[in-house]
C-alpha cells in the first residue's frame, strides 16, 4: 500500500511541478515555435534535443528512485521514509532540480527562443532559494547526520563525474 501511495503521489508531483515547470511554461513563452536566429542554427537545435532527451531521462530516473528507494514521493506533503541517495542523487543533491532547467535550455536551444534562457535562471534561482531555505533544513531536520555527510560528499548543483559510494539508507539503493 506505501508503495502504490508512492507511485500514484509521484505521478500527480511529475504532472504538476515538473511537467509544469519544464513543459507548460516553456509553451506559454514560446508556443513551441521554431525560430532560426542565425544561420546554420541546426548544430545548436541538435544540441538542445539532446539537453531535452537527457533532462528527461534523469527527471524520470529520479522520480522512480524516490518510490524504489525512498518509498514516498518528492513532494514535501508526502516525503519519503528513507533519505534518497542512491542512481543520481550519487552525482549530484538536486538532480530533478537540474533536470527541469536543463530541459527548459534545452527547449531553447531546440526551439531558438531567447525568452526561455531568462525563464530558466528565473527558475534556477527560485530553486536554488528554496533548495537553500527550506528544503535543506528540512532534511538536516529529518535525516540528521546521515544528510550532512551525504550533503558534504555529493554537490548541489554540478554533478559529480564518479557516484558517490557512501553509505546507503535503505537497502535498494
Amino acid at each position: 500500500m506505501l508503495r502504490t501511495r508512492a507511485v500514484v503521489g509521484s505521478l500527480v508531483f511529475f504532472c504538476a511541478a515538473p511537467g509544469v515547470v519544464a513543459g507548460l511554461g516553456p509553451w506559454w513563452i514560446s508556443d513551441w515555435e521554431i525560430a532560426t536566429p542565425f544561420a546554420f542554427y541546426q548544430p545548436v537545435r541538435v544540441l538542445g534535443v539532446l539537453m531535452l532527451v537527457a533532462a528527461v531521462a534523469f527527471l524520470l530516473q529520479s522520480f522512480v528512485r524516490f518510490v524504489v528507494e525512498g518509498l514516498g514521493t518528492p513532494a514535501p506533503v508526502a516525503p519519503t521514509e528513507h533519505l534518497v541517495i542512491g542512481g543520481p542523487y550519487r552525482y549530484v543533491r538536486n538532480p530533478m532540480y537540474v533536470a527541469v532547467v536543463t530541459a527548459i535550455l534545452g527547449q531553447a536551444l531546440l526551439f531558438g527562443q531567447g525568452a526561455l534562457l531568462w525563464y530558466a535562471l528565473a527558475i534556477a534561482l527560485i530553486q536554488a532559494a528554496f533548495v537553500r531555505f527550506y528544503e535543506e533544513p528540512g532534511l538536516r531536520r529529518r535525516y540528521g547526520s546521515t544528510y550532512d555527510t551525504y550533503r558534504a560528499a555529493v554537490p548541489a548543483w554540478i554533478p559529480r563525474l564518479r557516484p558517490w559510494q557512501g553509505a546507503s539508507s535503505s537497502p535498494q539503493a
